[in-house]
């Protein structure tokens, strides 16, 4: 008797095992596959789409409005931390950027920057858009790679402004050339210095400028 109740016990606990319940499992919002292209943007990702191809070529064409020179120079074998450190130390109105090859072409295509193709889209580069500073642009790359010991490795590649390409000892030589700031500078400072020069003759020869105007009046009136 109670042989065949252990036998039943063990047969029923069997038959809740072999049951044909289905038990419910949890399905993964996300797949594996699908976490790597999320979070390391994989071929999915926008900006190697062709929406976000057009997107970049706009962007850049927005910086080339707004510059009088682009520069270019070698990005391979920069950190992320040593680019934080180059755009910190660039003057205002300058942008540096990592631009693929394409992209740069697409982007200058039809303008007056279209000298820097074929010559200096070759490799991986990282370009400067210049709006003024072209002095102070160069100089802060010139420090930057001094600094982390990249001077023989990075050197400038080349510019362009008003539509012809420098090679770096043209880069180098526009760069020591007075900025237009400088220039209105200058400019401003000879224009206030001539009413101060005019009233110096006067005052240290008034007679004979009195005389010079007297004898200029008698001739025209004489005229």
């Amino acid at each position: 008797m109670k042989t065949s109740l252990i036998l039943a016990t063990v047969v029923g606990s069997a038959a809740a095992f072999t049951s044909h319940t289905r038990v419910g499992h949890r399905q993964p919002l996300v797949s594996r596959n699908q976490r790597s292209s999320l979070n390391m943007g994989g071929a999915s990702g926008f900006a190697t789409s062709l929406e976000g191809k057009k997107a970049r070529v706009a962007t850049v064409q927005g910086l080339l409005e707004n510059s009088d020179m682009i520069m270019t120079v070698p990005a391979s074998s920069l950190t992320v931390s040593e680019v934080q450190q180059l755009r910190r130390s660039l003057p205002e109105g300058t942008t540096a950027s990592v631009i693929k090859n394409k992209i740069m072409a697409r982007a200058i295509s039809g303008t007056s920057f279209e000298a820097a193709d074929p010559n200096l889209l070759k490799g991986a580069n990282m370009w400067f858009f210049i709006e003024e500073d072209i002095g102070g642009s160069v100089k802060a790359w010139e420090a930057f790679v001094k600094d982390t010991g990249k001077k023989e490795t990075h050197s400038i590649l080349g510019g362009v402004i008003e539509g012809v390409e420098y090679d770096v000892s043209g880069v180098k030589a526009i760069s020591k050339l007075p900025s237009k700031i400088e220039l209105i500078t200058q400019i401003a400072g000879a224009l206030k210095a001539v009413p101060t020069k005019v009233a110096r003759v006067i005052k240290a020869n008034p007679e004979k400028l009195a005389r010079a105007i007297k004898l200029a009046t008698a001739e025209e009136s004489s005229d």
